[in-house]
């Protein structure tokens, strides 16, 4: 089948590799009909050391349902189904709190050892605990939204949810991304009164403003914080969503909390490191980590699919599979927001 394979930064390939297969009574069999580029994809892109061995890449993804094991019991060949860009058991003690990107018997896509979602074909271990079915058709016209729900929209909703967003008050988004916007969409749909994106790429700020932003800051550092500063009376934000990843914006999110406000942060992090003597006093609260997208995607599908939300606006870009590096490439140009990959 093929695949996408990255052998270092920049060198990203379609090759062929061997097909995935059962390999445990627990799996499930998936020929890919969606797939996508996430922007934590770009680290790699970005920075990776040449291997000769490679990388597959990819872990958002819709399927048909080819095969199952012996013991899955929920879905069954010919079923549409979305994974989340983890897998889980769905019974541990962690699962059973919600938090499946931390079950004891779960793990990632792509890597090494593991297929990709930027292929033909990938097997689905743990299949009755990850997989989730989809009451639509492959090429339904809601695929692009129900597509973001395997990691980008999830994420964005874990974050507004870390943050703790609720009706009434006033959130900042740092990061205008996929996750960033899909945070600003998440916080209208929690309710937020008041929705400040900092932004500096004009798409990326009407998008934002569609999705529910009130105010765009382009300002960033110590001149973003007064921006914050101004616009919330001196106070700052009681909501922060973090959606970058870096030092610089870790610091702007944490230092435009108010005391007693919530970080929400689901950036993966790089190079970030905290000053304890400094959180200490600031009185702000963080939570995030790798979004448990599993737990959300009951309700998310279920907004998708009654038209309350419409995330699959973040793709301004589709390419086939065999053109998957010049969908990186965009993305990382800044000239794509997010690339769909149709097989």
């Amino acid at each position: 089948m093929r695949a996408t394979v990255m052998y270092g930064a920049g060198d990203v390939r379609v090759e062929n590799v061997p097909d995935a297969r059962l390999e445990e009574p627990t799996d499930a069999l998936l020929v890919v009909t969606r797939s996508c580029i996430c922007g934590s994809d770009l680290w790699p892109y970005k920075s990776m050391e040449p291997t000769e061995e490679g990388r597959r890449m990819g872990h958002e993804f819709i399927g048909r349902v080819e095969a199952v094991g012996s013991e899955v019991r929920t879905v069954k060949p010919g079923d549409l189904v979305v994974a989340p860009f983890a897998w889980s058991d769905g019974t541990c003690v962690f699962c059973r709190e919600g938090l499946q990107t931390s079950c004891l018997h779960g793990g990632w896509w792509g890597g090494t050892e593991q297929d990709g979602g930027q292929g033909e074909a990938v097997r689905v271990p743990q299949a009755d605990g990850t997989l989730v079915v989809l009451p639509v058709e492959e090429d339904d016209a809601l695929m692009p939204s129900l597509l973001t729900l395997s990691d980008v929209m999830g994420t964005g909703w874990f974050a507004a949810d870390a943050a703790n967003v609720k009706p009434g008050v006033t959130v900042v988004v740092v990061g205008d991304g996929a996750v960033g916007l899909l945070g600003v969409l998440s916080a209208k749909q929690m309710g937020a009164e008041r929705i400040i994106a900092m932004s500096r790429h004009e798409s990326r700020q009407k998008l934002a403003r569609e999705f529910g932003a009130t105010d765009i800051v382009t300002e960033r550092g110590d001149e973003g914080v007064e921006r914050i500063k101004q616009l919330t009376k001196g106070v700052g934000a009681d909501s922060v969503l973090e959606c970058v990843g870096t030092q610089e914006s870790m610091m702007q999110a944490i230092r435009s909390t108010r005391p007693g406000g919530s970080v929400g942060y689901v950036g993966v992090p790089h190079g970030v490191e905290l000053q304890g003597e400094d959180l200490f006093y600031s009185h702000v609260r963080l939570h995030g980590g790798p979004a448990p997208v599993r737990r959300y995607l009951p309700q998310l599908i279920d907004l998708v699919m009654k038209n309350e939300i419409n995330p699959g606006k973040v793709f301004d870009l589709t390419l086939p599979l065999d053109q998957v590096a010049d969908g990186y490439r965009a993305m990382d140009e800044r000239r794509a927001i997010k690339t769909l990959l149709r097989p």
